[in-house]
């Protein structure tokens, strides 16, 4: 059951974790109380060694409606003191949680609540999934990644008309532009997002986790800059590499591709 003060779920599904937003009333705005909450989600587990993939859904009809403007309008300052940039505490958990996050949109993601998605590492949406920057028509600036992400996802001049407008993508344009991985049915988008990420926790974790910190960090460099990092680290986990259990990791993996 969701809790007032802290309303999140966590449901375990063998090595992956799924987290539900919880204030379906208020169409999971993010109020303090839900976003500390989701914070010390992915803080609790980031340390949690048995959880190695995570699925990021909202209860109800909705995503994320974004930031809870009721409270913003009220307190101000709530955006402030380190809750926006890079430094955020929410970007923050997302990005170093060490686990690959997949967000399974099951209804509009709007605003503050477009940046949530985006902070996850990929997206599978319900017909019912909706996108809007609508930053510009409450007067506020992204904060938390949305001017930067979207255009390279989408393209800078479908982002520029998106943010600019701020209308809605639907989730099939979302698909069409690569901005969402796959659309399911509304009943089957929750499984499909947990078998997808069970298949990431069947590889190795400690794998898993170098590959989403390398994919991340590259995304930030140019591309001969990326290449240089690649090299570096591919190079440096290779000191560490358990060459032994491979021909085993192989086996088991040819095993699954005739059982699909």
């Amino acid at each position: 059951m969701a809790d007032a003060n802290k309303p999140i779920t966590i449901e375990r599904h063998d090595a992956v974790a799924l987290v539900t937003l919880e204030r379906p009333d208020a169409y999971n705005a993010l109020n303090r109380a839900l976003s500390q909450s989701l914070v010390e989600a992915f803080d609790e587990l980031a340390g949690n060694s048995e959880v190695h993939a995570v699925v990021l859904t909202g209860a109800g009809k909705a995503f994320c409606a974004g930031v809870d403007l009721k409270e913003l309008t009220a307190n101000p300052g709530v955006l402030k003191d380190g809750g926006m940039g890079t430094s955020s505490p929410m970007v923050r958990a997302l990005r170093d949680c060490g686990k690959p996050v997949l967000g399974a949109i099951n209804g509009p993601a709007v605003t503050g609540g477009f940046e949530l998605a985006l902070a996850c590492d990929f997206l599978y949406a319900s017909p019912h999934a909706r996108f809007a920057d609508t930053h510009a028509r409450v007067g506020l600036l992204p904060g938390w990644g949305l001017s930067q992400k979207l255009g390279r996802l989408i393209g800078i001049n479908r982002a520029r008309e998106a943010s600019l407008t701020g209308n809605f993508i639907s989730a099939e344009q979302a698909e069409a532009w690569g901005l969402v991985n796959k659309i399911c049915t509304p009943d089957s988008l929750i499984t499909e997002a947990v078998d997808a990420a069970q298949q990431i926790a069947e590889s190795n974790p400690d794998t898993i986790k170098a590959m989403r910190s390398l994919m991340n960090d590259g995304d930030l460099l140019s591309l001969g800059e990326a290449l240089e990092l690649e090299g570096s680290r591919g190079i440096a986990y290779l000191e560490h590499a358990d060459f032994s259990q491979m021909e085993n990791r192989l086996q088991a993996l040819r095993s699954r591709s005739q059982k699909r």
